[in-house]
C-alpha cells in the first residue's frame, strides 16, 4: 500500500476542521471551470498539490492520476502511447483531471464515444467528514451496486475533493476525415438524422454559420476502409485534417467566432441546450435561428439570447424533452436567472439526500448548482 501523500493529509485536515466549524469550501484546481454555474463562496481549497500520474497501462487502456494533475499533462502522456481521451474534455485554461470529472464536460465527440462518466472506472473521494472513500477499480467489470464514482461526474464538487481518479482510454482512432456542406440547419439536422441510421464512422458535427456561409462539418474516425468508403457515399468536400484539427479544437474550447457575442444584442447571454437529436430547429433569440451552433448530432444547441428570455428559451427545451444551461452572461456579470433549469421535487429530494449524506455539514461548494444545498 503507498504511503499517504503529505498534500492528501493536509487537505483532510483542513476538510475536517472546516466541517467542524461548517466553514464553506471552494474547491479549486486551475480554476478554469470557475464560470460554469453559481455562486462562487467559501475559503479556496486548492487541490493543485494532489499531482501526478499514478498508474498508467497502456495495454490495458487504463490510466489512474491525482485530481489536480494538469490535464495537459496526462493528456501528452496518453499521446505519446498513441491513446487519448475520446471524450475530448475542454480545458477552458489550466484544467485539472479532477475539474474535469467534476464539471462532467464533454467535446464534440460526446454524441458518439459517450461521456465523462462513461469513461471513470473508479474515484478516491473525500467527503464532508474528511473521510477518504474508493469506490470503483481500475477494470470495466467492478462496479456492484451504486455506480458512485461516475457519481461524481458533473456534480461540480457539491459531493466531495476528487483526490484520485482512474478512467479507461482508447487508442487513436487509424484514420480520421472532415466533410464541409453548405446546408441550411434544418437539412443539416436532417442530414445527420439519417446518416445516424447508417453504418458509417461519424464522430462529430457542428453545424455554424461560417464566414457567412451556412455549413455543416462533419468529422469521421474509424477504420482506413470504413472512413474512405464514408467519404464517398456522404459527399460533401473532403478537408485537410491538419488545417481542421484547429478547428475542431476551438469548437471544443468555445473560440470559434461563434463564441464571441453577437453586436447589437442588449443583455447577450450564451444558453446551452441539451435536447433529442431529432429536434427541429428552435428558432429562439433576438435574431433567430442563425444566431445557433449544433453539435452532437443535433443533441446539443448553442444560443445567443438576451436573459430576459429564459423562460421562454427553457420553456422550449423542456417542451422538446430537453433542458437549457443559462452557460455565460456576455458582460461578466451576474446571472438574474439560476445557471441549470430547476429540478422536479423528486429530484431536488434525491439531490438534497445525496448532499446530506456526502457533505452534512454543507462545506463544499454551496450553492455552485442550485441554492438549495
Amino acid at each position: 500500500m503507498r504511503g499517504m501523500n503529505p498534500a492528501l493529509q493536509t487537505t483532510l485536515e483542513l476538510i475536517r476542521h472546516a466541517s467542524a466549524h461548517r466553514q464553506p469550501l471552494r474547491i479549486r484546481g486551475g480554476g478554469s471551470k470557475d464560470f460554469v454555474g453559481q455562486r462562487l463562496q467559501g475559503e479556496v481549497l486548492d487541490t493543485r498539490g494532489l499531482c501526478g500520474i499514478v498508474s498508467y497501462e497502456p495495454t490495458e487502456l487504463v490510466v489512474t492520476a491525482q485530481g489536480g494533475t494538469p490535464l495537459a499533462e496526462l493528456e501528452a502522456a496518453l499521446a505519446e502511447k498513441g491513446q487519448y481521451l475520446p471524450f475530448e474534455p475542454p480545458h477552458f485554461g489550466a484544467a485539472t483531471v479532477g475539474g474535469m470529472v467534476a464539471a462532467g464536460l464533454s467535446g464534440p465527440a460526446r454524441a458518439s464515444v459517450g461521456a465523462v462518466r462513461d469513461y471513470v472506472l473508479g474515484a478516491q473521494v473525500i467527503n464532508g467528514r474528511g473521510e477518504l472513500l474508493v469506490f470503483g477499480g481500475q477494470v470495466m467489470k467492478n462496479v456492484a451496486g451504486y455506480d458512485v464514482s461516475r457519481l461524481m461526474a458533473g456534480a461540480m464538487g457539491t459531493l466531495g475533493v476528487l483526490a484520485e481518479v482512474s478512467l479507461k482510454v482508447l487508442p487513436v482512432a487509424p484514420a480520421e476525415a472532415t466533410l464541409r456542406f453548405d446546408m441550411d440547419q434544418a437539412d443539416a439536422l436532417a442530414a445527420l438524422h439519417r446518416w445516424g441510421g447508417q453504418p458509417l464512422p461519424l464522430n462529430a458535427s457542428c453545424w455554424v454559420q461560417d464566414q457567412g456561409r451556412n455549413t455543416l462539418f462533419v468529422r469521421l474516425r474509424g477504420a482506413v476502409a470504413a472512413v474512405d468508403a464514408a467519404c464517398r457515399s456522404m459527399g460533401g468536400e473532403r478537408l485537410d485534417n491538419a488545417t481542421v484539427a484547429a478547428d475542431w479544437r476551438a469548437c471544443g474550447e468555445q473560440t470559434l467566432p461563434f463564441f464571441t457575442p453577437p453586436t447589437g444584442m442588449t443583455d447577450a447571454c450564451l444558453w446551452r441546450l441539451s435536447v433529442p437529436q431529432t429536434t427541429p430547429v428552435l428558432a429562439l433569440g433576438g435574431q433567430g435561428a442563425e444566431v445557433q451552433l449544433v453539435e452532437w448530432q443535433g443533441g446539443l444547441r448553442w444560443l445567443w439570447a438576451p436573459e430576459g428570455q429564459a423562460q421562454a428559451i427553457r420553456a422550449a427545451a423542456q417542451a422538446a424533452g430537453g433542458h437549457a444551461t443559462l452557460w455565460r452572461v456576455a458582460s461578466g456579470g451576474e446571472r438574474r436567472h439560476p445557471a441549470w433549469a430547476p429540478l422536479t421535487p423528486v429530484l431536488l429530494a434525491v439531490h438534497q439526500r445525496l448532499k446530506a449524506e456526502f457533505d452534512p455539514a454543507g462545506i463544499f461548494n454551496p450553492g455552485r448548482m442550485y441554492a438549495e444545498f
